[in-house]
């Protein structure tokens, strides 16, 4: 019976969103109420564990979100991002420009939002394929799936930063394990895709009026050098920590001194901070501007946050109501590794909700148990439910739609290209979590 419940409740997710177009946040809450009702709980009870739920989740992910979505507004009005992509391109010359734009896309979308990052990078894009005369999708795929990669796999972005943080998974090693799987899996569907035969069909003309992103001139970028360095400042210093968690003893001084200043909430307000200095008052650019900034970078992530706290009290009722412990029974006799079952399960809800967002929440809330019980590394349990996150994105993507009007696609093009390369990169990701787990204990 417990399992029933979850089951309708993922079912009034589905109908909330699909056929009555309800956003992501109240259908969680609703959801969640659906379930401590179903399972008798009094009001109160489900009110508690509603908040603590909330309260629980963005505790954990508020101040990664903020910070991320700071540092990569900074660096996008500063030019810095756009200096990252242009230079990359200059220097590894035509033959190499797929890889080159991949390159940025990772640097550039480890710091951003998906769609923040493809509004950015969109532009440069379109006028490689105006210079070069190439085949919009020969560029634009492999940008896409350098910020889909990005986006799925690496904290410090909210769908692994939150389910890490549901699983209670360290996020430097979350995001060592992440690198290790995400940079093949996305050179390998970025080279071989554009080379297929059913995409070098596709031939998608450059929309006229659709971008109106600023692009910068050579003299109003910042250097090559800063940029890079204010882009990886937060992955270096939680990289650093991953090692010496590691490969140091519990009681080393170094290891201790990082385990604070590589944090991920410490490692991104170190980030914004450099920004700060090294791309607005250094150069000149008012410290008011900046703010402004970092002001107008908060606003559109507001309903990320909601949703993510809504998955947070959906998860805390299951876990209050006993069904996770259910779960966890059930789960036990299946044979079926739980990585797989866990990317099963977000692959799934993905293709019914469309918001990988969403996706992760509402899975890591079921998966959760299995995660537990399973003495598997909780961080590649993470990295098995966002890479499943990341498979079928179609027409309940809103992703899907920002990648088919900004290339001019067809739907039928854009599903044919769209859902090849991220189910391709999902299963890739799969692949390596299984591999990783020969390996981690």
């Amino acid at each position: 019976m417990p399992l029933l419940f979850v089951a309708l409740a993922v079912a009034l997710i589905l109908i909330l969103m699909i056929p009555l177009k309800m956003n992501g946040f109240i259908s969680l809450l609703l959801a969640a109420l659906f379930v401590g009702f179903l399972q008798g709980k009094s009001m109160d009870k489900i009110l508690t564990s509603i908040t603590n739920g909330v309260g629980g989740q963005l505790g954990s992910v508020v101040i990664l979100i903020g910070f991320g979505a700071m540092l990569g507004t900074i660096m996008a009005d500063a030019g810095a991002a756009q200096r990252i992509a242009t230079t990359l391109v200059d220097k590894m010359g035509l033959k190499r420009v797929q890889i080159a734009i991949l390159i940025a896309s990772y640097i550039i979308g480890v710091t951003m939002f998906f769609e923040v990052a493809f509004v950015l990078v969109i532009p440069l894009v379109f006028v490689i394929a105006r210079q070069t005369k190439l085949n919009l999708l020969w560029i634009a795929i492999p940008m896409s799936v350098g910020l889909s990669v990005t986006h799925s796999f690496l904290p410090p972005h909210p769908g692994p930063a939150a389910v890490a943080g549901v699983f209670h998974a360290n996020m430097g090693l979350t995001l060592i394990y992440g690198l290790i799987i995400a940079i093949p899996a996305g050179l390998i569907v970025a080279l071989i895709l554009p080379r297929m035969r059913f995409v070098k069909k596709i031939n998608p003309t450059i929309p006229e009026g659709i971008v109106t992103s600023r692009v910068f001139s050579e003299e109003e970028m910042p250097g090559f050098g800063i940029s890079m360095f204010v882009a990886l400042v937060p992955v270096i210093l939680m990289g650093i920590n991953a090692f010496c968690t590691i490969g140091l003893p519990e009681k080393n001084t170094l290891r201790h001194i990082m385990e604070f200043f590589g944090s991920a909430d410490i490692a991104l307000f170190i980030a914004v901070l450099l920004s700060v200095w090294l791309l607005g008052t250094r150069v000149g650019r008012p410290l008011k501007d900046v703010m402004q900034s970092c002001s107008n970078s908060v606003k559109p992530m507001a309903m990320i946050i909601l949703v993510i706290g809504a998955g947070g009290a959906f998860k805390q009722v299951l876990v209050d109501s006993g069904i996770a412990n259910y779960i966890e029974e059930i789960t036990s006799n299946l044979h079926m590794s739980p990585l797989l079952l866990a990317w099963l399960i977000a692959a799934l809800l993905r293709v019914a909700l469309g918001s990988a967002t969403v996706a992760v929440m509402t899975a890591s809330g079921v998966v959760l148990p299995i995660a537990q019980s399973s003495g598997i590394s909780l961080e590649l349990m993470t990295l098995a439910v966002t890479s499943g996150s990341m498979a079928f994105s179609h027409v309940t993507d809103p992703g899907f739609w920002m990648y088919k009007e900004y290339l001019n696609l067809s739907l039928g093009d854009a599903l044919k290209t769209r859902v090849t390369y991220t189910t391709a990169v999902s299963l890739i990701g799969l692949i390596g979590v299984l591999v990783l787990n020969l390996f981690i204990r």
